[in-house]
């Protein structure tokens, strides 16, 4: 079965020099630091991520790996959802990122394997707008409705009101924008941290919008769509339970989310996952004291193949 919100190739980035980035570190609530060496967190990271691949491949998801050597001192790497995304119909998009060490993520041989080996029709590049300091991090700053064509935004400085406009006309899709805030009152940082748009179910912590018309808005919005909600709660979330992918993979739908994030859901909540996907779950554990987790890590290919 194929389905337009979820992807059957990914694009994944190896670490070699991971590490919790101290540039993200002031808005980046679920950023921890790892008690061990450099060296010894890194090749954690790098194992973990191996790992991940191996079971997506195993599960006939397609995985396009790039490797980072650390050369352009890019901790946050393993992430590359958030620089570029891929659109139906051969789209592509380039994202302004907000610290000056993600913005050295992007790479063109990422984009040049994509237009080899898939129909890119245009890439429209957004970067540019980094010189007046405004970001859109991709795939974490909107969490992407592909079928209903909304594009969901927690309003953050992740997330620049205009850019996301512009986006949004040049990529057909209607923002939906709101404010989101954690159990300690904190802002949210990423959309795709408090949530995750399956075919047929959405996840996501309605709690942590703070105004209860948009937070109905939201919700209605899901359920119109013919997804069923699945409502998280907050100590849900800081298990990276939102922080989930739905791929295509060879017998069907799956959800790709980490160990803990599955841990974290409750049978019945698993239940209506289990209607349409099979859940994947990926020991990432390292990787997510950077403060992201599996969603982060991949970048789906809404592409035809060439």
């Amino acid at each position: 079965m194929h389905s337009l919100q979820a992807p059957s190739a990914v694009v994944m980035i190896r670490p070699h020099a991971f590490a919790s980035n101290p540039e993200t570190r002031d808005d980046n609530a679920f950023q921890t630091l790892a008690n061990r060496s450099a060296e010894a967190t890194s090749a954690a990271a790098r194992d973990e991520h191996d790992r991940a691949v191996e079971q997506l491949r195993n599960a006939g998801v397609t995985v396009h790996v790039f490797d980072d050597f650390g050369d352009n001192d890019t901790p946050d790497s393993v992430f590359p959802n958030n620089w570029f995304s891929t659109h139906p119909g051969g789209h592509v998009a380039i994202y302004p990122m907000f610290v000056p060490s993600r913005r050295r993520e992007r790479r063109m041989d990422v984009i040049k394997m994509l237009k080899r080996d898939y129909r890119v029709q245009d890439v429209i590049d957004y970067s540019g707008f980094e010189q007046d300091n405004l970001a859109l991090e991709g795939t974490g700053a909107m969490v992407l409705d592909h079928v209903g064509r909304i594009a969901y935004t927690v309003k953050s400085n992740r997330a620049d009101p205009v850019l996301l406009e512009r986006f949004c006309t040049h990529f057909n899709y209607e923002p939906i924008a709101f404010e989101a805030r954690d159990a300690q009152g904190r802002d949210v940082y990423h959309t795709n941290v408090l949530m995750g748009i399956g075919t047929h179910y959405a996840l996501i912590c309605l709690d942590m919008i703070t105004d209860p018309e948009r937070r109905a808005t939201v919700k209605a919005r899901l359920e119109e769509s013919g997804r069923t909600v699945i409502d998280l709660t907050h100590a849900q979330i800081a298990e990276f339970a939102g922080n989930a992918i739905e791929l295509t993979g060879r017998d069907g739908l799956v959800l790709a989310l980490s160990s803990r994030a599955l841990a974290a859901l409750r049978p019945d909540q698993i239940d209506i996952i289990q209607d349409s996907a099979t859940p994947l779950p990926l020991s990432v554990p390292t990787i997510e004291t950077a403060g992201g987790s599996v969603r982060c890590m991949i970048a789906g290919i809404h592409l035809s193949r060439r």
